[in-house]
């Protein structure tokens, strides 16, 4: 196996934009001012999810790196306390903490370093690599979310 093609795969992965928007243009181009809003029926706001998405991402990154980590309950701590950000500064300080750790996890991914297929000597039979796919996977479903709620509050009712 050629550790050079599946490593550039994760990234492609985790960045997004084969299949679907890139997730950093999806998520910087999100207007802050519907971040705390839903149309009726739907469970979460584009703030729950982005939050939802960052705390769980810093929590499978810290989980893989750091052997004292603590994950947080699930599912209270997985969530947002509110709705909607407390002005447009909690947005885009979410947005930033988000792809900064997003660029940690792709760091990960690219050291020649990093043991992708080895357990975690602190995990249940994870490996890095079943860590970075899970990042990938859980990112990209909830992009799809936010990029529908996204049309949804963006659309004449």
């Amino acid at each position: 196996m050629n550790e050079t093609v599946l490593r550039q795969q994760l990234i492609a992965q985790l960045e997004g934009g084969q299949a679907y928007t890139p997730i950093e243009e999806a998520i910087r181009g999100f207007p802050a001012e519907i971040a705390g809003r839903k149309p009726g029926g739907v469970v979460h706001t584009p703030w729950e999810i982005l939050e939802h998405m960052r705390i769980a991402q810093w929590d499978i990154l810290k989980f893989t790196v750091d052997p004292d980590h603590v994950t947080p309950p699930w599912p209270d701590e997985h969530w947002p306390a509110s709705d909607a950000p407390t002005d447009e500064a909690a947005w885009n300080q979410t947005v930033e903490t988000f792809l900064s750790e997003l660029d940690e996890v792709k760091r990960l991914a690219l050291d020649p370093e990093t043991k992708l297929f080895e357990r975690i000597p602190h995990g249940a039979g994870q490996t890095v690599l079943r860590e970075i796919l899970l990042v990938a996977d859980h990112n990209a479903h909830h992009l799809g979310q936010l990029l529908l709620l996204r049309r949804a509050l963006e659309s004449p009712s």
